[in-house]
């Protein structure tokens, strides 16, 4: 886990990639809007207005999260992707992935929890939910509660930090990320695509070859709910191919691929590991393109993530987290596997760690995930 060797990209640029880590789930869209931003923001931002979208004006500010910052320390972000919601649908947290990045800035670890992990989600006065078991994507439906049929994805996501850090034994999260995956898209889109390697064969559960929505079963047209219409779509799919090679995928392959995790030999667990393979890959292709050199395509990029991102910097700002992780190397980034199962009784219930996880947990909060990991590389994703 030593760091690299290699020569540094121009430091302008690694600011860049530190704003990326920050921002991981929306990948190369906010680390390349970050650049701009360093610009642009100079003001901190305080412990009510957090969650604030990412290059918003001061007026659209949302609750936030709390979540304090120790930038000198080991930090640990959170970023949660959810689906397009309004005021009036409760958000899920279909992607929970946590980025540590260690006390000396070089590397990065991600790793995700199962968007099914069975969990204790504690009582939330601010939504006036009571306590409950169950999976852990429903805290943040839970504590998106505002009364009057209204929910802000903004407050959930302090129900959801809350859970999360139960669970890690993580007590605060230093930052924090919220991803609409709408607005991801058109991240991707201004990115012009991205360049990753298909480390299994994958076929789409949504989406025709051509990237239209299948079709619904006759039985399942106007049944959203029912069991028996959870998987409601048949005919052609689209198929991603095992490949040696990077591919370039479009923006909607890109979203449709990541968000798969149902098919032969396929579970969440290979979702979570190609969310990390994307997050790393976006970051890569932004150093590596002429993205950053290019105008029309960093203001194309900043309106999409400002369109779709939600940033919380623990009282800094982007500017200040940009700096503090300018040695970040996108590189040395490494992706976990934390090992789970399913739980039964009766019928599916959801998923849980295998024992050792706990052991990965505490290295995290010890900052010797390095350390961990030689002992025990069954963690690291063999596609590093």
């Amino acid at each position: 886990m030593a760091a690299s060797t290699k020569r540094r990209s121009p430091l302008w640029a690694r600011i860049c990639v530190g704003v990326g880590a920050v921002v991981l789930l929306a990948g190369g869209g906010a680390l390349v809007a970050g650049q701009a931003l360093v610009a642009k923001y100079t003001d901190k931002v305080t412990d009510e207005s957090l969650l604030a979208p990412i290059v918003a004006k001061p007026a659209q500010a949302a609750e936030a999260a709390e979540v304090e910052s120790d930038i000198d320390g080991a930090v640990n972000i959170l970023l949660v992707g959810i689906d397009p919601r309004d005021e009036q649908t409760a958000p899920l947290a279909d992607s929970i992935v946590i980025a540590h990045i260690p006390r000396d800035r070089h590397s990065a670890y991600l790793f995700s929890m199962p968007r099914d992990l069975r969990v204790d989600i504690p009582a939330f006065a601010k939504s006036g939910t009571g306590a409950d078991r169950t999976k852990i994507n429903a805290a943040m439906a839970y504590g998106s509660r505002l009364g009057d049929g209204k929910y802000s994805a903004a407050q959930g996501f302090q129900l959801l930090a809350t859970t999360v850090g139960t669970v890690t034994g993580i007590k605060k999260f230093d930052a924090g990320a919220i991803v609409n995956f709408g607005g991801f898209k058109k991240i991707v889109e201004a990115m012009g695509g991205v360049e990753m390697v298909i480390d299994m064969d994958v076929r789409s559960e949504h989406l025709k070859p051509d990237g239209s929505t299948r079709d619904r079963i006759p039985r399942c047209r106007y049944d959203h709910t029912s069991a028996a219409c959870m998987r409601p779509y048949t005919g052609p799919q689209k198929m991603y191919k095992k490949s040696a090679e990077p591919v370039r995928l479009q923006a909607w392959e890109a979203l449709d691929y990541v968000r798969q995790r149902y098919g032969e030999d396929m579970t969440d667990y290979d979702r979570q590991r190609h969310q990390q393979q994307f997050i790393k890959a976006m970051a890569k292709q932004a150093m590596s393109r002429d993205v950053l050199t290019s105008p029309g395509t960093l203001l194309d990029v900043m309106d999409a993530a400002g369109d779709s991102l939600t940033f919380a910097g623990g009282g800094h700002t982007i500017v200040d987290w940009a700096f503090e992780l300018k040695a970040l190397n996108i590189d040395d980034m490494i992706t976990v596997k934390l090992p789970g199962e399913g739980v039964y009784d009766g019928g599916y219930l959801g998923e849980r760690f295998l024992p050792g996880v706990d052991e990965f947990f505490k290295a995290v909060t010890e900052d010797r995930v390095a350390a961990f990991l030689m002992d025990h590389p069954t963690y690291i994703n063999e596609t590093n």
